[in-house]
């Protein structure tokens, strides 16, 4: 048994049982528009400006909490809260933009 086919791995095979799958149930494989692309890099670089922001707003609240565990643990439950959400809105307006 020596085929010239080189070995998959198990993330390809796995990508052709979900590509065999979308195709069953009448998904489209669609390439991206060069446009779509442009928005989504776009809307990619605005949602890591906004991490950005939000980090350093979190830093800054952190430096000004001090030591007290109670404020910490708050800071660090909100600054976890606003990064899900700007992640969200980001794979939202992805979508969006897919189609």
């Amino acid at each position: 048994m020596t085929d010239d086919k080189p070995l998959k791995s198990a993330y390809e095979l796995a990508m052709e049982r979900l590509k065999a799958k979308d195709r069953e149930e009448g998904i489209e494989d669609r390439p991206l528009t060069p446009a779509q692309k442009a928005k989504i890099a776009e809307l990619r670089r605005d949602a890591q400006a906004k991490l950005a922001e939000i980090e350093i707003l979190h830093k800054k609240a952190l430096a000004e909490a001090g030591g007290d565990p109670e404020a910490l643990k708050k800071l660090e439950e909100h600054y976890q809260t606003d990064r899900a959400r700007a992640e969200s809105r980001l794979e939202a307006a992805i979508a969006k933009v897919k189609g």
